[in-house]
C-alpha cells in the first residue's frame, strides 16, 4: 500500500511541473464539459426514444424465448397503468447514455488532457475505441450467452410454478446483468490509467494475482443472477482473462517501460 501511495505522489508531483490553469479556469472548463455531456445525453435520449419499442423488443427477447422453451405464457405483466410509460422513459435514458458515451468520454479526455504530456495524448484514439469496444463486448457477452442461460436455468428450476413476470423487475434484472458485464469489461481501461500515471505496475498486478482471483469471484458472486457455481464461473472467467490482459496493458504503458524505450532510442 505504501508503494502505491508513493507512486501516486510521484505522479502528482511530476505533473505539478506542467503549466496549469487557475482554480476558476478549471471550474469553468469542468462546467463546459459537463454542459456538453448533458447535451449529448439529451440528444441520445430523444434518438433512443424514437426507437423505444424496438429497443424493448430486443430486451424482451431473452425472456420470451426462455418462457416459450418451457411452454409458459410469454406475455409480461404490469401493476400500474403508468409502469409501461416509465419503462420506456427508463430504457430511452439508458439507451441515450450508451449512444452518447463516446462523446461524453471525449469530453472527459478534453478535461484531463491539459495535465498530460504531449506523448501521452496520443492515447486518445486507443482510449476511445477500447472503452466503447470493451463495453459493447461485455454487453453482447451478457445478452448472447449469460442472460439467456441464467433465465433458462431459473425457469427450469421453478417450472412447477406459474410465472407472472413484471416488466419493471425484468428490466432491472436485464440492465443489472448487461450493464454490469459491460462495466466489468472496462477493467483494462482502468488499469491502463493507473499504470499510465505510475500508480500500479505489471509486477504489482502479477504479484497480487491470487488476491485478484478472490476479488473477481466475490464480484461474480454478487452480480450473478443465479446462485449456482457454474454461472458464477461463467461471469468470473472473462473477468480473469481481462485481468491478465490488463497486466499486459500495464506493461506497455507503464512509465518505466516508456523511460527505458526513450533511453534506448
Amino acid at each position: 500500500m505504501a508503494d502505491i501511495v508513493d507512486r501516486a505522489r510521484a505522479a502528482v508531483s511530476e505533473r505539478a511541473e506542467l503549466p496549469g490553469m487557475s482554480l476558476m479556469e478549471h471550474l469553468n472548463e469542468l462546467r463546459r464539459r459537463i454542459v456538453h455531456s448533458v447535451i449529448y445525453i439529451v440528444v441520445g435520449f430523444f434518438v433512443a426514444y424514437a426507437f423505444h419499442e424496438k429497443i424493448y423488443g430486443y430486451m424482451q427477447r431473452p425472456i420470451t424465448l426462455a418462457l416459450a422453451a418451457h411452454h409458459m405464457p410469454t406475455q409480461l405483466v404490469y401493476h400500474n397503468p403508468i409502469d409501461a410509460f416509465n419503462l420506456y422513459l427508463k430504457i430511452s435514458f439508458m439507451g441515450g447514455c450508451i449512444l452518447a458515451s463516446p462523446f461524453v468520454l471525449y469530453q472527459v479526455w478534453l478535461f484531463i488532457s491539459p495535465g498530460l504530456y504531449q506523448h501521452e495524448k496520443r492515447y486518445v484514439t486507443p482510449f476511445m475505441i477500447a472503452t466503447v469496444g470493451l463495453f459493447l463486448a461485455g454487453a453482447y457477452f451478457g445478452f448472447r450467452w449469460v442472460f439467456p442461460g441464467s433465465l433458462d436455468f431459473l425457469l427450469g428450476y421453478s417450472k412447477e410454478f406459474r410465472p407472472l413476470i413484471e416488466i419493471n423487475e425484468y428490466t432491472d434484472l436485464f440492465l443489472t446483468v448487461i450493464l454490469g458485464l459491460g462495466i466489468t469489461f472496462e477493467l483494462p481501461i482502468l488499469v491502463m490509467f493507473l499504470s499510465l500515471f505510475g500508480i500500479v505496475s505489471p509486477k504489482f498486478l502479477w504479484k497480487n494475482l491470487r488476491y485478484a482471483i478472490l476479488i473477481i469471484f466475490v464480484i461474480a458472486a454478487i452480480i450473478t443472477p443465479t446462485p449456482d457455481v457454474l454461472t458464477m464461473c461463467v461471469f468470473a472467467t472473462p473477468m480473469l482473462c481481462l485481468y491478465l490482459i490488463s497486466i499486459g496493458v500495464s506493461f506497455m504503458v507503464h512509465p518505466s517501460r516508456r523511460k527505458a524505450k526513450a533511453e534506448a532510442a
